[in-house]
């Protein structure tokens, strides 16, 4: 009985010890890699001391090449305002692709653009429009050289909707140009019969004086998402683009065919997206595809899709304070428990910053600390002893879109050949 007891005990600990190895955090730290180490030295001596957004136009061009190699005629780029909201970086980005199109998904930007050296970009809306936004446009827009009944797409989902900008065209006696959204399986919105698409063509036929159909939209974001089980992931998206394009060409078809005098010159055939614009190139329906954040590839883009792309784009903060260890309120006593089983706990970084739509990137192995808490003034942040950053250094963060957080920083910093180059201003907040 006293060995049975002896080799049960064994047993356990043995399963104990096993337990321990498996479930013990490894150390995930490690010193900055060769590129971060020299944006760090260049922060560190020429930085502003206080959290800013890096954006590195030596990853931007190697992105937008990869971009470009894939959107060759007929096809064409259409920039999206919302996810790169900076008049330079739009400036630099149309200049470097040649394209003068942009896709805009809020009022107050549609203004800023007509009243910026853009004037002479075509302005395709992202999502349907409340009509009193259409007036607040017409409102703030300013005489010049910019000219919406040449120059803007209203994009339209609901005969109602249309009825509504018909209203409108004809008080202010204007020529809308109108893209009629259609529903290719995201269903968030936008025509999805072919019913409804008859009163609206019916209506666009009819009242040319006032409305002037300039193609279709169909988004298709959720294709990028397709669950897959036991097939192959890239083809699990092929095959889900196939059921878009043939919901799309549907409404393609069946307008030219009611409406041919509609179809008549070129129409904007819009589609695609940051995560899924890779899949267009070999089709023939169509012709203009809208993305920004692939360009500078924030974490939430990291797919199989955009291997090829690299992040552009980063959140650059000091530290403020380096501690050893990691000490909790009120739990002190068990401070010398959380580096002793993590390796990443073995230090304590204060930040100047936090709270933001982003993880930590560089060095690698920091986390943040649930335990402490959330702050936005000075975050809590540990890493390992292979980290090896001190007070003053910079800790990186990857932003999970670039849309928005790109107006919390300021100036963008921007770097050629990890040295500081330039400044350039973001899109106001409201």
């Amino acid at each position: 009985m006293k060995l049975q007891l002896k080799f049960k005990i064994l047993i356990a600990l043995g399963l104990i010890i096993i337990l321990v190895v498996i479930l013990k955090p490894s150390d995930n730290g490690a010193p900055y890699d060769p590129y971060f180490r020299k944006v760090n030295e260049e922060l560190r001596l020429n930085g502003p001391g206080r959290p800013v957004l890096v954006l590195d136009c030596d990853r931007l061009d190697r992105n937008l090449e990869i971009m470009m190699n894939y959107l060759k005629p007929p096809l064409s780029f259409r920039l999206v305002v919302k996810s790169l909201p900076s008049l330079p970086l739009m400036r630099y980005i149309l200049q470097k692709t040649g394209s003068r199109k942009v896709m805009v998904f809020h009022q107050p930007d549609m203004n800023l653009l007509a009243r910026s050296g853009l004037r002479d970009v075509d302005m395709l809306l992202g999502k349907p429009m409340p009509i009193n936004a259409v007036r607040e446009f017409y409102r703030e827009k300013t005489p010049g050289d910019f000219h919406p009944s040449q120059q803007v797409q209203w994009l339209i989902d609901t005969p109602e909707r249309l009825n509504q900008y018909l209203q409108f065209a004809r008080e202010r006696g204007e020529v809308l140009r109108i893209n009629i959204e259609i529903d290719v399986g995201l269903h968030r919105g936008g025509v999805d019969t072919l019913a409804t698409l008859e009163k609206m063509l019916a209506v666009l036929a009819a009242r040319k004086r006032h409305l002037r159909f300039s193609g279709f939209m169909g988004y298709e974001a959720h294709i990028a998402a397709v669950p897959v089980v036991f097939a192959d992931k890239r083809e699990a998206i092929r095959s889900a683009l196939n059921d878009v394009l043939g919901k799309y060409r549907a409404f393609v078809n069946y307008g030219k065919e009611r409406y041919p005098e509609l179809f008549q010159g070129e129409l904007t055939l819009n589609a695609g997206g940051s995560t899924t614009y890779v899949l267009y190139k070999d089709q023939d329906l169509i012709n203009d595809i809208a993305l920004g954040s692939a360009i500078v590839k924030p974490m939430g883009f990291d797919t199989v899709l955009l291997e090829d792309h690299i992040p552009a784009l980063f959140i650059a903060t000091p530290v403020l304070k380096k501690m050893k260890g990691t000490t909790i309120p009120f739990i002190e006593g068990a401070s010398p428990l959380f580096s002793l089983w993590n390796p990443n706990k073995q230090n304590t970084y204060f930040i100047y910053g936090g709270g933001w739509l982003a993880q930590p990137f560089a060095p690698a192995g920091l986390e943040s600390n649930a335990l402490y808490g959330f702050s936005t003034n000075q975050a809590f942040i540990n890493g390992s002893d292979r980290t090896d950053a001190g007070v003053d250094d910079y800790i990186f963060f990857r932003p999970t879109q670039s849309e928005r957080i790109m107006q919390e920083f300021g100036d963008l910093l921007i770097l050629r050949n990890k040295r500081i180059v330039d400044s350039w201003p973001v899109f106001p907040t409201e």
